[in-house]
This record gives C-alpha cells, sequence and structure tokens, in this order.
C-alpha cells in the first residue's frame, strides 16, 4: 500500500516539472554576447557539477539542441588556458580535471579529492594495463602473461574499483569469462577511447602506481612485441 501523497511531495514533484519547463534555454531576450555567456556558464556548471564526464545530449538540455556544444566548449577551454584546471573530453563526455603537471603538489598536499582514484598495488596496476591492452582477456591468459597465477582476488579488487567489467566467454575450453576495461577506466585515466591505453607514466600520474614495475613494463613489452 503507498503512502498517501502529502502537500510537500504534491509541491516537490510541481517544483521539478516546473524547472524543466521554465528554463529559458534561447534566452531571446538577452543580446548574443550576454545570451553566449549564460550558456557557457551553464555548460561549465553543469561539467563542474557531476562526477562522471557529461554527455553532449546532457549539455544540450540546457543550451538547447541548435547551440553549438563544441564552440561553447572552445571558448570555455580557452578561458581556462592559465587555471590550474582544464575542461577534457574523456570516455565519451566532458570533465574538468586538474592539469597533470599539478598531479605532484596535490597528491604532497595529502587532501582527499573529489575525483581521487584509489591506490592500487603494484602488481593490480600492471594486471590493469594487460587488460587495457590486450583485452578481452581470461584470468588464464593473464596468467600466461604474468608467468605466475593472478588471484581471483585481483581480478575482485580491480572490479570493485570499477575498473574491470565482465566481457564474452572465451571459446576455450569451460567456456571462461574475459574481463574488459569499463568506462569509468577510461575517465580514471582521462582517455577518449581504448585506442589510446596508458602506460607507466600515465599510472604513476592518476595516482595508482607508486613506483615503476620495471619486471611488469618487460613482460607486457614482450607480449606486445609477440603480437606484432
Amino acid at each position: 500500500m503507498s503512502e498517501p501523497e502529502t502537500a510537500g511531495t504534491r509541491r516537490g514533484r510541481r517544483s521539478t516539472s516546473e524547472d524543466k519547463v521554465l528554463l529559458d534555454r534561447e534566452l531571446s531576450d538577452l543580446p548574443p554576447d550576454l545570451r553566449w555567456r549564460e550558456k557557457m556558464l551553464r555548460v561549465e556548471a553543469v561539467i563542474f557539477a557531476l562526477a562522471e564526464p557529461v554527455r553532449r545530449e546532457t549539455l544540450a538540455r540546457v543550451v538547447g539542441k541548435e547551440c553549438s556544444i563544441d564552440l561553447l566548449i572552445d571558448d570555455l577551454q580557452e578561458e581556462l588556458r592559465d587555471r590550474p584546471y582544464e575542461i577534457v573530453f574523456v570516455a565519451g563526455g566532458w570533465q574538468h580535471r586538474t592539469r597533470s603537471r599539478f598531479a605532484v603538489p596535490i597528491r604532497a598536499s595529502q587532501a582527499s579529492t573529489r575525483s581521487a582514484a584509489p591506490a592500487l598495488p603494484d602488481f593490480e596496476a600492471m594486471v590493469l594495463m594487460a587488460i587495457a591492452y590486450f583485452q578481452p582477456l581470461t584470468r588464464g591468459d593473464l596468467s600466461k602473461i604474468f608467468g605466475k597465477e593472478v588471484s581471483r582476488d585481483t581480478i575482485a579488487s580491480l572490479r570493485n574499483a570499477n575498473f574491470l567489467a565482465s566481457g564474452p566467454r572465451s571459446p576455450t575450453p569451460g567456456a571462461p569469462y574475459t574481463y574488459v576495461t569499463t568506462k569509468h577506466f577510461l575517465s580514471a585515466f582521462g582517455m577518449q577511447t581504448l585506442r589510446d591505453p596508458p602506460d607507466i607514466e600515465a599510472l604513476e600520474d592518476a595516482g595508482l602506481l607508486s613506483r615503476k614495475v620495471e619486471q611488469g613494463d618487460a613482460l607486457l613489452t614482450g607480449v606486445e612485441s609477440d603480437e606484432t
């Protein structure tokens, strides 16, 4: 049995509905320069407020479908050119990001950041790199790459961090699950697509690798050369 609707519930629902109806996307009462400025600020506000990359259709809801999102973003990026943060296109959308050259002082501050990725042990970071390069991979495939067993706990840790998801079943005997990277993985590393997998330096800049792992790096290099 549903709870009776209260006056507050009705007001809240009406307010949400009115927000959708009353938002003036055209801003026709403003001069062209102020109209453009207002749309720039709306786009920046939405990108700043959301934790995940903001897709084009989301931004169109606040500036209108006829407005060029790309030109608005271009102008915003130009305004932020001398700031320590920027707007970048990652994982299918736009996101506010601190410029990479400020990663070290931010980490030195030891302050909690809203976009901080969980720090990964070295071996987990290398497993993640292997999957990024050669996905979809089974756990057995990973064990062959590293010359030792990759445990279920390692995979579970990467899944819990939302870097991995289950891929298609492998055609090998037993049809084990394969593993693939997620959109969150793209966002965490500032990547637009999987055509740009991260290197060791990207792992370090993201705070996921505390030091270079020469053995793992050599293993990946060897596998890459075997594939080519």
